[in-house]
C-alpha cells in the first residue's frame, strides 16, 4: 500500500481546510489562525474492486427489537437528566468545558458509581500518570477493582485494550492528547482529533460500548479542535460555571437521544461534585432583605423551573459616555430593556450607569427573565425596594408591553412551594392559570411597563 504526502492548512479555529495559505478563514473570519500540517494520502483500490468488504443488507424498521438495557443510569440523577434518562448503548458523548471546571472529576465520579454495581469501567488518561489519578480518585471516595486505570495516547493500543478487556463504558481523557500513526500531525491537531474521533464512533457503533471523551475549550468557549467534531459524536455536554464559584452547570447543547433544554446542578466541593436537587433554593440562599435593585425571576431550564435573584446597580455616571455591564445574561438584551424603559417608561438612563448581574454563577437568556431585569433596573433607579416575597416573570417587547411566556403554572407553583407571597406575571397569561389553584399566593397581572412602574 502506497503512501504519499501533501501539505494542507487547517484553521486552529472552525477546522476550514484550504490547499493554501490564507490571513483569513473563510468560514469564520478569524485572522492568522491557519496551519500547516502533513497528511498522508493512501492508495488503494477503488470502492468497486474492494475485496473483504462487511456486506449489509437493509432492515426492515418493524423487524428492529430494542432491549430493556438500552440506557445505563449513571447513578447520578443530574447528569441522568441532561442525558435524557442515562447512557444509550453505542453512543460517543463529548464533554466539554473550562479548565479545572471539574469535567474529570464528574467522570471520575461516574466510574465511581457504575463500578460499585459491578460494571467493567476502563478510565483512559493522557494527562495524568496513574497515581494523579490515584490521589484525585482517593478524595472522591472508594472505588471498586471494576473500574481499570490507563495512561496511554496511542490509540491503536487503546482499542486494542478495549476490545481486549470489554468494558461497559470508556472515558477518554482527552481527545487533544491522543494521537494516530494515520495521520502525520502532533496530537492535538485538526487531522489528530478528526481522524481519531472517527476510529472510535465506529468502535463505539460496532461495539455497543458507550464512549465519553473530554474535550479542552478555546478562549471563545467551543470545543478546541474542527467544528465536525461536534456533528460527529452523540452528545455535546458543556459544564460552565466560574472555577472560583462553588456552583457548576451541565448543560447539553446537542442530545440525539434527549432534550437539549435540560440541566443538571452541581456544587464543587473538597469530596467531588454534589448534585443540586433544588437549585432555586441555592440560588436565593444570602439573599439581601429590603435592598432595591434586587428582585427574584422564575426562568424554566427544560420543565425545570428556577428561581434566580437578578440584581441592578443604577447611578449616576461621571464620564460622557454611561456604563453598562452584564454578568449572567446577554448584554444587548440589557441594552434593549433599557431603551424600551427610556422610550415607553419615560425613564431618563442616559447619563446613569447600569450594571446587572445575575448571582450563583449561572447564566440565563430565557425571554421571561425580561420582566426581572426590568424591575431590577427600575427599583434601583427609583432607589425603592421589591417586596423580598414577589417573584416576577414575562417577556418585554419594544413596544413596552409583556408578553406571555410558557409553563406559567409551572412557574407559579415553584414560587408558592418556596414560600413566596406574590407574582407578578403576564396579563396574558391569565388563561393558562385560570382554574389552577394557589393557597397563598397574591397573582398581580400587568400588561404593560407602565403598569410595573406603577406597582414599584
Amino acid at each position: 500500500m502506497a503512501k504519499d504526502k501533501k501539505s494542507v492548512f487547517f484553521c486552529q479555529e472552525c477546522g476550514y481546510e484550504s490547499a493554501k495559505w490564507m490571513g483569513q478563514c473563510p468560514a469564520c473570519k478569524s485572522w492568522n489562525t491557519m496551519v500547516e500540517e502533513q497528511i498522508s494520502i493512501k492508495k488503494t483500490a477503488t470502492v468497486g474492486t474492494a475485496k473483504n468488504r462487511t456486506k449489509t443488507e437493509p432492515v426492515a424498521l418493524s423487524k428492529i427489537k430494542l432491549g430493556e438495557d438500552e440506557r445505563i443510569s449513571t447513578g447520578i440523577g443530574e447528569l441522568d437528566r441532561v442525558l435524557g434518562g442515562g447512557i444509550v448503548q453505542g453512543g460517543l458523548m463529548l464533554v466539554g468545558g473550562d479548565p479545572g471546571i471539574g469535567k474529570s472529576t464528574l467522570l471520575l465520579q461516574l466510574c465511581q458509581k457504575l463500578s460499585a454495581r459491578d460494571m467493567k469501567v476502563l478510565y483512559v488518561s493522557g494527562e495524568e500518570s496513574l497515581r494523579q489519578i490515584k490521589m484525585r480518585a482517593e478524595r472522591i471516595g472508594e472505588f471498586t477493582d471494576s473500574l481499570k486505570l490507563l495512561c496511554e495516547t496511542d490509540i491503536g493500543h487503546i482499542i486494542d485494550c478495549i476490545e481486549k478487556e470489554e468494558p461497559k463504558l470508556v472515558i477518554i481523557d482527552s481527545i487533544q492528547t491522543m494521537y494516530t500513526e494515520e495521520a502525520n500531525s502532533s496530537p492535538g491537531s485538526v487531522s489528530q482529533v478528526r481522524e481519531i474521533t472517527g476510529t472510535l464512533l465506529k468502535l463505539a457503533k460496532s461495539t455497543g460500548i458507550p464512549i465519553f471523551i473530554i474535550g479542552h475549550v478555546t478562549k471563545e468557549g467551543n470545543v478546541a479542535g474542527p467544528r465536525v467534531l461536534e456533528h460527529m459524536v452523540d452528545t455535546v455536554l458543556y459544564f460552565e460555571g466560574d472555577r472560583h464559584a462553588s456552583y457548576r452547570i451541565l448543560r447539553a447543547v446537542k442530545n440525539r437521544f434527549g432534550s437539549t433544554n435540560e440541566i443538571g446542578v452541581f456544587e464543587m466541593q473538597s469530596s467531588g461534585l454534589t448534585e443540586v436537587s433544588n437549585p432555586s433554593e441555592y440560588m436565593l440562599d444570602g439573599r439581601p432583605d429590603n435592598a432595591s435593585g434586587s428582585v427574584v425571576a422564575c426562568s424554566m431550564e427544560g420543565s425545570r423551573p428556577i428561581m434566580i435573584e437578578i440584581q441592578a446597580l443604577v447611578c449616576r455616571t461621571n464620564f460622557g459616555f454611561p456604563r453598562r455591564t452584564a454578568n449572567g445574561t446577554d448584554y444587548t438584551r440589557v441594552n434593549l430593556l433599557m431603551a424600551v424603559l427610556e422610550k415607553r417608561g419615560r425613564m431618563n438612563l442616559s447619563n446613569s450607569d447600569a450594571y446587572i448581574n445575575i448571582t450563583g454563577g449561572i447564566r440565563m437568556t430565557e425571554p421571561a427573565v425580561d420582566l426581572g431585569i426590568v424591575t431590577a433596573i427600575i427599583s434601583s433607579f427609583k432607589d425603592r425596594p421589591v417586596d423580598n416575597r414577589t417573584v416576577v416573570f414575562g417577556e418585554v417587547g419594544l413596544s413596552g408591553e409583556i408578553r406571555s411566556v410558557s409553563m406559567a403554572s409551572q412557574r407559579v407553583k415553584e414560587a408558592a412551594k418556596l414560600g413566596f407571597k406574590r407574582v407578578i406575571l403576564p396579563k396574558s397569561c391569565m388563561r393558562s392559570v385560570k382554574g389552577e389553584k394557589f393557597e397563598d399566593v397574591e397573582l398581580i397581572y400587568v400588561s404593560d411597563i407602565k403598569e410595573m412602574i406603577d406597582i414599584i
